[in-house]
């Protein structure tokens, strides 16, 4: 592929940051807290803006109903701060786990009190997605049983659907469902939506906009992500991506730290449906999702954004019509010599060019370190945390 039509691809592939990545988070066991760390929306909102100004590929924030619009935040007025920023709300993720009535489950628990509690959480975050003007409403639920015998899983299964489908009816036109799965946790005997056919089948019941979420870390061991893209791809219900990376379960990793390959692999099979059958790739949503515990959050967001670029531009190196004639030939040492030899190509100066071009600096991690930003966020931030009574970050609680 030559630079222009790279260039071109480049300048269409855009990731979106979420906002709970740039605040302080933490395992079950407790966090360690930083003093830049983010603890409004409007601070997210920055250090979004700041992300996008240094990589020029990440122009929308996804937000968290409940941590980010909680206590009678006005919408309109924070997508205004958002543009401020220069970046735009982008996903709405309702939050259908944390709160106590949600011991036994969301819109599967067996206490309809609960199910309606539910209900009028997901309205009200459709009404702040048609506020900020978002057309994608994140759902991922924690719903499941850790004990058997502890639900009926048919009578759960089916009020799911009868959820998403009213859901699904009350969104404006123009906004797409994107339907979540993981094996488990916080449920550990059955999860109400545990993998990718299951996610399927619900997205597809719930009506014409709905679609599966990919999570690369919602998976089992050895699981075959990039089949299960290129198998939704095909069936165009492929909605979008949370990217991150794992070494055991979901771990919330940077994006390709762990390992790069299989980012590349998926990426391949998007371009490969792209470029070989003409399917349409266009409105995949491409979002991170990632806890920074211990890496600088905003270092961290780029570090991934960087990757998936570097990732991304690899796949769209991959020698296609040579793939197909070795495929053709069934000669499997050089099918697979076409996959190595994109994902070993240095894309690093292609890339600099890029920025370049978009008159951004070649390497965005340094120019934000010489910036001075995270050091002056993080006093301003203290201070401003000390000034509402909030615990310093240095502290132990």
């Amino acid at each position: 592929m030559d630079t222009e039509n790279l260039f071109k691809l480049l300048d269409q592939f855009n990731i979106e940051t979420p906002s709970w990545g740039y605040a302080d988070t933490g395992t079950r066991f407790g966090k360690f807290l930083q003093p830049a760390a983010a603890s409004t929306i409007e601070e997210k909102l920055a250090d979004a803006g700041t992300v996008h100004r240094y990589t020029g590929c990440c122009p929308t924030v996804a937000v968290h109903v409940l941590w980010d619009f909680s206590m009678g935040v006005d919408a309109t007025a924070t997508a205004s701060v958002a543009a401020k920023h220069g970046v735009r709300i982008g996903s709405i993720n309702p939050n259908l786990f944390q709160d106590q009535v949600y011991k036994f489950g969301s819109v599967c628990s067996p206490d309809e009190s609960v199910r309606d509690h539910a209900h009028r959480h997901l309205m009200d975050c459709i009404a702040i997605a048609k506020a900020v003007k978002s057309d994608l409403l994140s759902l991922w639920f924690a719903d499941g049983t850790n004990y058997p015998g502890q639900d009926d899983i048919v009578q759960r299964k089916q009020r799911m659907h009868g959820a998403l489908r009213q859901w699904h009816d009350a969104m404006p036109r123009g906004m797409t469902m994107l339907v979540e799965y993981k094996p488990f946790e916080p449920a550990f005997y059955h999860t109400d939506i545990a993998d990718w056919g299951m996610s399927y089948v619900f997205a597809k019941n719930a009506g014409r906009n709905a679609r599966v979420l990919v999570d690369t870390g919602h998976h089992l061991q050895g699981q075959n992500i990039e089949h299960i893209v290129a198998f939704l791809i095909d069936e165009e219900m492929l909605g979008g991506f949370h990217f991150n990376d794992r070494k055991y379960a979901d771990d919330d990793l940077t994006l390709g730290s762990i390992d790069p390959y299989a980012v590349f692999r998926i990426f391949h099979e998007i371009r490969n449906a792209a470029d070989f059958r003409n399917r349409d790739v266009s409105g995949i949503a491409y979002m991170i999702d990632q806890s920074h515990n211990l890496k600088p959050k905003i270092e961290a967001m780029i570090q991934t954004a960087v990757t998936a670029q570097e990732l991304y531009a690899k796949a769209c190196l991959v020698d296609r019509k040579k793939l197909r004639d070795a495929q053709t030939r069934m000669n499997i040492v050089d099918g697979e010599q076409c996959l190595r030899d994109a994902f070993f190509t240095d894309v690093r100066p292609i890339l600099a060019e890029w920025r370049k071009k978009k008159n951004l600096d070649p390497n965005p991690l340094a120019a934000y370190r010489a910036s001075g930003y995270e050091a002056k966020a993080g006093k301003e931030r203290e201070a401003s945390r000390a000034a509402r009574g909030i615990k310093a970050s240095g502290s132990y609680a």
